[in-house]
């Protein structure tokens, strides 16, 4: 909600404000590269009229420069607030292209920028909101052998970004480079924010000193996201930098914020302090220099779905192999969750979620399904499993193996799931 001040008491907050400028201007020449002149006063007037704010901060705002790493979900809010707030500098890190899955929740891009160079679209954009600033787009992964050279040229860094690695990565590098980092993250209806390594709090390895198993980290594009849950933690990573830009306490640092869109809840979590044993920020640190994260981590350091590698190549089929599958001796079971299952799906599949395959009573469904399409039992009886993308898949046919050994039934995994299907066989098919 905004406020309304009547003409005179405008005129004469406008007048302090040039006066404090002029004021500001002689005193602070020698290390200030922007001035406020009278259209930055027009344009930032709201916020500068802030006592927290006032003259001063303003142009802390517009000699700060910050560093945003991934222009998605996050990055995309945060980067629209920071640009229409007057930051200097801002360099948007992305290596990814813009896709039609990322419209509903990453509102810097367009229908029209679709295969553009995210990095690009942003600043793009950013630069229509206010040319005043200086965009610097990076299309390029982040990693050991480029960031130090990257944050090195900025005052704050924003981790905007979705997978382990990369949260390792930039960790590290700004504990080494003595750069306060803004983390945000969302998944589903959840978002978490904190700033690590500012007003001597822990950075992210005092609280978690070792990487979890790939396999129970989930992103986006496994668990998916409501749009406005990035859009409220990517405001307030914003919010946080400002601060940070203009000198106020960070509200984060040494706490952690937890945003529950689906009961509309925010909670504030103290986290411990920072580790005198931590390997990076600590008393003697054993890291002082990058490492190879996609190793420390073991998964890569994007947030492409993984590829998992579970099972031998005789336990695998291709989608082409699917297709020419004779129905009189094939099962088909579809193991994504059954809101999956109905945005699309092959037909005679049906769906057991990955989570109730070893169940007793789903397992006695499809002994029935075998027995009652392939009946009398032959040798060639196969079970297809698929998934979206064939990882899930190759878990069931695990679980699945284990309950069938004894018996003559082969249970495959379908190769690359249904992404491969709609790819390779079916391009109308959709993908999600």
């Amino acid at each position: 909600m905004c406020c309304f001040l009547c003409a005179e008491e405008k005129s004469s907050v406008v007048f302090s404000l040039k006066k404090d400028t002029q004021k500001n201007k002689m005193e602070d020449a020698p290390q200030s590269q922007l001035a406020l002149d009278k259209g930055a006063i027009e344009r930032y007037s709201r916020q500068m009229i802030l006592p927290e704010i006032g003259a001063k901060g303003q142009k802390s705002i517009l000699n700060s420069s910050v560093l945003i790493v991934g222009a998605g979900g996050l990055g995309c809010p945060a980067t629209l607030y920071l640009a229409a707030a007057g930051i200097g500098k801002l360099g948007i890190v992305d290596y990814d292209e813009v896709e039609l899955s990322n419209l509903h929740r990453q509102v810097l891009h367009k229908e029209t920028k679709l295969n553009e160079k995210k990095a690009d679209s942003a600043c793009t954009v950013a630069k229509e909101l206010n040319s005043g600033c200086h965009y610097i787009p990076y299309h390029q992964q982040l990693d050991r052998t480029n960031a130090m050279d990257i944050i090195k040229d900025y005052d704050i860094v924003l981790d905007c970004t979705d997978n382990a690695a990369t949260r390792y990565l930039l960790n590290d590098a700004c504990v080494l480079s003595r750069k306060p980092l803004v983390s945000g993250s969302a998944l589903r209806f959840e978002g978490q924010l904190t700033v690590y390594n500012h007003e001597g709090g822990p950075c992210y390895r005092c609280l978690y000193p070792k990487p979890p198993p790939p396999e129970v980290v989930t992103n986006c594009s496994d668990g998916g996201v409501l749009g406005p849950v990035p859009g409220v933690v990517g405001c307030m990573q914003a919010l946080e930098a400002i601060k940070i830009a203009t000198g106020i306490p960070s509200s984060f640092s040494k706490k952690l914020l937890m945003f529950d869109g689906l009961n509309g809840t925010f909670r504030t979590i103290k986290l411990r302090e920072r580790q005198a044993s931590c390997a990076v920020c600590g008393d003697d640190p054993s890291i002082k220099q990058l490492i190879d994260y996609e190793i420390f981590c073991g998964a890569s350091a994007t947030d492409k779905c993984r590829k998992l590698n579970l099972l031998d190549k005789t336990d695998h089929v291709t989608v082409e192999h699917l297709k020419s599958a004779s129905n009189a001796t094939s099962v088909y079971v579809d193991v994504r969750p059954q809101v999956e299952f109905d945005i699309c799906h092959l037909k005679n599949f049906h769906n057991i979620p990955l989570s109730d395959v070893a169940n007793e009573e789903q397992l006695s469904l499809l002994n029935k399904q075998i027995t009652s399409q392939c009946s009398p039992v032959k040798d060639n009886i196969t079970v297809y499993v698929v998934c979206k993308q064939g990882n899930d898949s190759q878990k069931a046919v695990l679980k699945l193996k284990e309950k069938f050994e004894s018996t003559n039934v082969k249970i495959k995994n379908v190769q690359g799931g249904l992404a491969a299907w709609s790819s390779k066989i079916d391009p109308k098919f959709p993908t999600y």
